[in-house]
């Protein structure tokens, strides 16, 4: 029996940066690709599968935001080149899905005309018409499609059947025959043509929201909104550890009773000390700041739901300018407070090239949340717990200084660049602020969930194998007969350990510490398991190993020691897969051994005048 295959039909998914166009991606393929209300959120090309009713199968393009096919970033010539038929190794898609904002159709509808001269079959996909609708705006779906002569769908892409319309266009464009080519020449043809279609299709009582202006009077004042962004992130640091202490308690306190139940069901031998000081006590470690990180990612997200961000951009591009930067700098500088390596992708929404490079090479002094578990640990060892000031959780104060402090400090390089650099002139900044939303529970439930399986996958793969092989160097070759000390000393990573010591002496790092450190490099979160595996391991007796990591750095390092630490991760070199991300954003090798030199340099000095004038004051 034979028979043919369909063709898999090739459709893009272009429009404006935050008309809505990858969570429209979300729903025609079910994919999970992250979704939020501001511009630069996809940065390079994904794609998914859509299987149509008729049976027809779709390879679906999520390209990034443009606001022209000409372009001035690096993420809109992904998407000039992909539609055009230009990009390597790529054909021209044979279906073009326009995606445009209802409620900013002035906008938009500029760059739906653009896409239209290509020739290539167009729908145009209304979305938003649910909001559009809440502000009065009316919008002739009949004449709009009759002046454009493209097909025009609603869509509501958060709703579960919003994508349905979009499907059927879909399907009659790409079994319709290949329209010829339009052209309207200059700026000024496209403007008027906009202008007229709007007249024509489109009835809109304000040209914003009156909600959104009685926000953004006080959001965008310059000392008022300040005031509120910094309350905002203040928010943010204190709730993360006084909501999650409660979870992390429990989780604690499981980790515990997992160890001890199994420790007991296990006789003694390197097959116990595998699972016991390696595996759960190093996981167990790790593990235990996930409610940490799920907190500062609720708020994280909801911000970027809100449209809060772009303002937050706008009432920071006066500072950041006088550092070398730009306001559209702070959303992936933000964006690195979760992970250093998607904030420097969405570097390719800025437009100017020196602009870029500064926030790639700074981006990686913002605090990753793989840098939570280390300051929540030494945090909770060395400053006590409790309020000060009126109720404010002291524990939380810290915290929010040590990101303040690692902004500062990116703010503070990104100037020295710039005094180096011939070209200071200053770039103004353009940018669209969306509307503000309420956000959406199942946004946010989706970004919460793959966030926290990400941190978990990183667990069970990467911090799992280097926990393996830390337990592994720490206990061979076993110790003499006649050993007096502890068996670690006579170790692979004991010998390692020890070496290095004299290097971080001045610092105040024992040989602990800097065992740890070497697969920090891999992944920062590892750190924490390696000293809950190292001081598992190096304790003379059982009762001593049973002890939590917690107590054991309290009660044996210095102060000195635990804030030089703490400082060493503000600006200690990144992890491989950062180094990598830099390389790949600027070509460069060295570039990128210049970041991390230059990082190994800032942590070594910065953890050195800590520790020394903390031991000076007594703190040693």
């Amino acid at each position: 029996m034979s028979g043919t295959t369909a063709p898999l039909v090739r459709l893009a998914l272009v429009g404006n940066p935050n008309c809505g166009k990858t969570a429209l991606f979300n729903q025609l393929t079910g994919s999970r690709q992250k979704v939020a209300n501001y511009a630069g959120v996809t940065v390079e090309r994904k794609e998914g599968r859509l299987l149509a009713p008729s049976g027809r199968s779709y390879a679906v393009l999520d390209l990034p935001g443009a606001y022209s096919l000409v372009p001035s970033s690096l993420d809109e010539a992904i998407t000039r080149d992909l539609c055009r038929g230009f990009y390597p190794g790529e054909p021209a898609p044979d279906v073009i899905v326009c995606v445009v904002d209802a409620t900013n159709l002035r906008l938009h509808l500029r760059f739906a005309l653009e896409v239209r001269e290509l020739g290539v079959p167009m729908v145009l996909a209304l979305n938003m018409v649910d909001v559009a609708e809440r502000r009065g705006i009316r919008v002739d779906r009949a004449i709009l499609e009759a002046e454009l002569g493209v097909p025009v769908v609603e869509t509501v892409a958060v709703r579960h059947d919003g994508a349905a319309a979009l499907v059927e266009g879909i399907e009659a464009m790409a079994a319709a025959p290949r329209p010829p080519a339009r052209r309207l020449d200059g700026d000024d043809v496209l403007h008027a043509e906009t202008r007229r279609l709007l007249a024509l299709a489109v009835t809109m009582p304000t040209r914003t929201a009156r909600v959104d202006d009685a926000l953004d009077r006080w959001l965008l004042h310059p000392v008022f909104g300040l005031l509120t962004l910094a309350g905002v992130m203040f928010l943010i640091f204190q709730a993360v550890y006084a909501w999650a202490t409660p979870v992390m308690d429990l989780i604690e306190a499981g980790t515990a009773w997992l160890g001890e139940t199994v420790g007991s069901a296990m006789p003694d031998g390197p097959l116990r000390s595998l699972v016991v000081d390696g595996i759960i006590a190093g996981l167990g470690g790790v593990v235990v700041f996930l409610p940490q990180i799920l907190v500062l990612f609720a708020f994280i997200l909801a911000l970027e739901e809100s449209g809060y961000l772009p303002r937050a951009a706008f009432l920071l591009d006066r500072m950041m300018a006088a550092a070398g930067l730009s306001g559209r700098s702070f959303i992936p500088l933000l964006s690195s407070f979760a992970c250093a390596v998607p904030g420097i992708m969405s570097t390719r929404s800025i437009q100017d090239p020196r602009d870029r490079l500064a926030t790639i090479m700074v981006a990686p002094l913002m605090t990753c949340s793989a840098r939570l578990p280390v300051y929540a640990l030494l945090i909770g060892a060395f400053i006590p717990a409790r309020t000060v000031a009126g109720g404010f959780n002291l524990q939380g104060l810290v915290l929010f200084g040590l990101y303040m402090a690692g902004i500062a400090s990116a703010l503070a390089v990104s100037w020295a660049m710039k005094r180096w650099r011939r070209d200071r002139s200053e770039h103004p900044l353009l940018l669209e602020l969306p509307s503000y939303r309420v956000p959406h529970p199942r946004d946010l439930a989706i970004g919460l969930y793959e966030r926290g399986m990400i941190f978990l996958r990183r667990v069970g793969g990467i911090i799992f194998a280097l926990t393996v092989l830390l337990w592994v160097l720490l206990s061979f070759p076993a110790a003499p007969a006649d050993a007096v000390g502890p068996a670690i000393d006579y170790s692979f990573a004991g010998r390692i350990g020890h070496a290095l010591a004299a290097v971080f002496a001045p610092v105040g790092f024992n040989w602990q510490i800097c065992i740890a450190l070497i697969p920090g490099l891999a992944a920062r979160e590892v750190a924490v398991s390696s000293l809950a595996t190292v001081y598992a391991l190096s304790a003379v007796d059982d009762e001593a190993a049973s002890q939590a990591l917690l107590p054991i750095i309290s009660d044996g390092w210095s102060l000195a020691t635990g804030l030089s630490l703490l400082v060493w991760f503000i600006y200690a070199p990144q992890c491989i897969a950062t180094w990598a991300a830099i390389r790949r954003e600027t070509g460069s090798w060295r570039l990128m051994a210049a970041n991390a030199l230059g990082l190994f340099g800032l942590a070594y000095l910065a953890s050195l005048v800590t520790y020394q004038v903390a031991k000076a004051l007594g703190a040693g």
